[in-house]
């Protein structure tokens, strides 16, 4: 297990430019996200991930997001763009996430103590802690009762999401304690377009805190 006394990293997740991207890994963040989910407002092509990803530094985190997809498909993105990992945001199975031929990063969406029911099933590096909606998949800028996370901690490291922002996630990460926090609605000027004062914001107010 990981050890809570760490410096929480930073996703900023939903990237669709190449300048947001470098706002990002410039204020701070650890990793940004590419939403390949085609109902999405921050769905991005695999081409222009691919140039963003090769025009990073080192050491940048790089994660596909994707939703019910084929793991051919999932696959064959992760390698053509060089990703270091795969988030798996829809109703993928155990024996899909072994097929990932990268890190894998499970998305649950929380509505109650129901939601981890299976949790132990999935052997992935972490599991993205999310707010539930039956309208859409993830991005619904909606929290959920945090203290919910210390169930879902009991099988593996945390990344913390859902209605997260520059002026609540010192907040969530003083009660939950995450190995990560993950934000995209929240440090947005409209979806898919970053605010950069908020992105700011929102790195400086995770930097501050103290897990």
């Amino acid at each position: 297990m990981v050890k809570q006394s760490h410096t929480v990293k930073i996703k900023i997740c939903g990237m669709t430019s190449i300048e947001d991207t470098f706002l990002a890994v410039n204020g701070g963040a650890d990793a940004v996200g590419f939403i390949f989910y085609k109902k999405s407002p921050r769905c991005i092509s695999a081409n222009t991930v691919k140039s963003i990803v090769r025009a990073l530094p080192p050491f940048v985190e790089t994660v596909g997001v994707f939703v019910n997809e084929s793991a051919e498909r999932v696959n064959r993105i992760a390698e053509s763009c060089d990703l270091s990992a795969v988030q798996l945001h829809g109703d993928e199975s155990p024996a899909f996430c072994k097929k990932i031929r990268r890190k894998v990063i499970k998305a649950v969406r929380v509505k109650g103590k129901e939601s981890f029911d299976g949790m132990s099933s999935y052997k992935v590096s972490a599991f993205l802690l999310d707010s539930y909606s039956d309208q859409q998949q993830g991005g619904t800028g909606e929290t959920f009762d945090w203290r919910l996370v210390s169930e879902g901690k009991k099988y593996g490291p945390v990344i913390l999401a859902g209605g997260l922002d520059p002026s609540n996630v010192a907040h969530a990460i003083q009660k939950v304690k995450p190995y990560a926090v993950d934000v995209c609605s929240g440090v947005e000027r409209i979806p898919g377009i970053k605010d950069p004062a908020r992105l700011q914001a929102f790195i400086k107010a995770v930097k501050a805190s103290k897990s």
